[in-house]
């Protein structure tokens, strides 16, 4: 069997964990500690997360589209599939090697798709982006950890709490989405999703084909 090799590795923002790009072959692995946040094989899920959001907004003109994290570019690759010419859509990616990572060793993987006139990348954490906007996105899609807590970077679980959410829907147009991947169930966001205001789909998506491990992708549509 071909060996891993850790080609990289950089510190998450609060300096207390490290991120490790690992490859074998044409895999590529990110993990954290000896959790695995991503590997290139499992792609299924993140797909149907911007698969899932751009089928409710289908239609609309010059959507403008927010995605928290670069990862490995399934989600952003799939959105661009879906998505008009006009579209905007901007990617926020708190920690900056893993963007030279994308345009790097695993440009094959992101296939040009960080090129596209319609992105624009900007280093910096989602949070910021969301709180700086009222009414500005058509959907908001986050996949900055591995499910409503923030585990790469504490920061994040401001995200997932009362205010994070309630900033969230203030940020988006009305009738817009904002889009959960999570590694797993999570009844207590599911609830605060719903006193937040927001109709709530919560979806079961494979990470490979169908047989696949069950990830759940909660789809929240702002009906202000």
């Amino acid at each position: 069997m071909i060996p891993w090799v850790q080609l990289d590795s950089a510190k998450t923002p609060d300096g207390g964990q490290e991120l490790r790009l690992k490859r074998r072959g044409a895999e590529f692995s990110i993990m954290l500690g000896t959790n695995e946040l991503m590997n290139s094989r499992l792609s299924g899920s993140e797909e149907a997360l911007a698969r899932l959001s751009c089928e409710r907004i289908a239609g609309r003109k010059q959507p403008k589209i927010l995605i928290g994290g670069v990862g490995m570019g399934f989600t952003l690759r799939a959105a661009l599939a879906q998505l008009p010419d006009d579209a905007g859509v901007v990617v926020a990616e708190l920690v900056p090697a893993v963007v030279a990572w994308a345009r790097g060793p695993m440009a094959e993987i992101f296939g040009g798709s960080l090129d596209d006139p319609r992105v624009t990348i900007r280093e910096t954490d989602v949070g910021h982006i969301i709180h700086s906007g009222i009414s500005t996105w058509d959907a908001i899609l986050l996949d900055v950890d591995n499910g409503p807590e923030g585990i790469v970077h504490k920061g994040n679980d401001a995200l997932y709490g009362a205010a994070g959410l309630g900033a969230a829907r203030a940020a988006l147009k009305p009738g817009g989405v904002l889009s959960v991947w999570s590694q797993g169930p999570d009844n207590g966001f599911t609830r605060r999703l719903k006193q937040a205001g927001f109709s709530v789909d919560e979806v079961t998506a494979r990470a490979h084909g169908k047989r696949g491990a069950r990830h759940v992708i909660w789809i929240a549509t702002n009906g202000k």
